[in-house]
């Protein structure tokens, strides 16, 4: 990969990574709630899993659509009720000092596990295969992974950072209670492209 095509494939990882989406939505939501460090493990889980899909795609589940066309539409259905049960964790949540009952940050694996019924995690996953590791050799792959990786991870903890810099002005429980409102509608808007195709 040339220096030029390299610097491209980190620009589009920024911007894929930095824009609205599941991931920094839930992120924000994770930091008014929780604070930065319970949410930690769903930021590595996001940057490592993203990481994994990417090189796991790139090296073979893209050739999945093409084989069996009706794959791409199950894994639409199934990401889209995911995600509106997810909306529905998020506005009910209340804040941790709420009790026992107050719910729990997103773990390492449940973040990993949320990109492979990501639509945003699938477009970018399979966009950068198919502009900077078009031959998916194994090396290609690697490289958009691991630029992935190396972007990915600042990227989605500026969205943590966003939440915990609200989390003052959100202490007051009817504040707290409109905001989760508003993280679980734009969760619920951000598949808008995929209920569209």
């Amino acid at each position: 990969m040339t220096a030029d095509l390299f610097l491209a494939l980190l620009g589009f990882a920024f911007v894929t990574s930095i824009t609205p989406g599941p991931n920094n939505m839930m992120l924000m939501a994770s930091g008014v709630n929780y604070g930065f460090g319970r949410t930690v493990p769903h930021m590595l889980g996001i940057g490592i899993g993203f990481t994994a899909m990417v090189m796991l795609v790139g090296v073979g589940l893209v050739g999945l659509f093409s084989a069996w066309p009706p794959a791409h539409r199950l894994l639409q259905v199934i990401s889209v009720i995911y995600m509106l049960w997810l909306a529905w964790k998020i506005a009910n949540a209340n804040a941790p000092e709420a009790g026992r009952n107050g719910g729990r940050p997103f773990t390492f694996l449940q973040a990993a596990a949320f990109q492979w019924v990501n639509p945003k995690a699938w477009t970018m996953a399979l966009g950068a295969v198919a502009i900077y590791a078009p031959d998916r050799t194994f090396e290609a792959v690697a490289i958009v992974a691991l630029a992935f990786g190396a972007v990915n991870l600042p990227c989605v903890s500026s969205w943590t950072l966003l939440g915990v810099g609200l989390r003052r002005l959100l202490s007051d429980p009817a504040h707290l209670r409109i905001f989760n409102w508003g993280m679980a509608t734009l969760l619920v808007l951000s598949l808008y492209p995929v209920l569209r195709s």
